[in-house]
């Protein structure tokens, strides 16, 4: 897998996260993830195609994600995920993918994305097919806020 694919996708996160909650996430140890991983509680997909090809998964706590919604709507406390703070962890996804594509755009590596989905549940397996992995963990105040794992296709020519 080609470096200069995943360093977009860092610095887009850090970007977008900061913006967003006012809190500048840490990179973590990036590594690569062995198929099938398993992810937290509750994930959010998103799609690539064009010069680069695969999927996108954020997996957040749900702790996490009611501290990310939370921070995105102003502030306010959240307890349980309704269907505007899925809608908020959603969008932000969208937003890390759309500077994502941006920053590959200017290096003159066009992709497309495909609309977020949203899963939850206990136990999520998620399983690339034949597809390398890499996750890039982010961390806030040294707890774990989301692992963002980039799979992308082998590249053809």
């Amino acid at each position: 897998m080609n470096v200069e694919y995943i360093n977009p996708f860092i610095e887009a996160s850090q970007s977008v996260i900061m913006m967003m909650t006012g809190n500048k996430p840490e990179l973590g140890k990036v590594h690569i993830r062995k198929s099938p991983f398993s992810g937290d509680n509750i994930a959010v997909i998103v799609g690539l195609t064009g010069k680069i090809r695969g999927q996108v998964v954020l997996s957040f706590t749900q702790k996490a994600a009611l501290d990310v919604a939370s921070a995105m709507m102003g502030g306010i406390t959240l307890t349980a995920l309704d269907e505007i703070s899925k809608s908020a962890i959603s969008e932000l996804a969208n937003m890390i993918m759309g500077n994502t594509a941006t920053l590959l755009a200017n290096r003159g590596i066009g992709i497309e994305i495909t609309p977020p989905s949203l899963v939850m549940g206990e136990h999520l397996l998620i399983t690339p097919t034949n597809m390398k992995t890499i996750c890039i963990p982010l961390n806030v105040s040294g707890n774990k806020l989301v692992d963002i794992d980039v799979s992308l296709a082998d590249e053809q020519n």
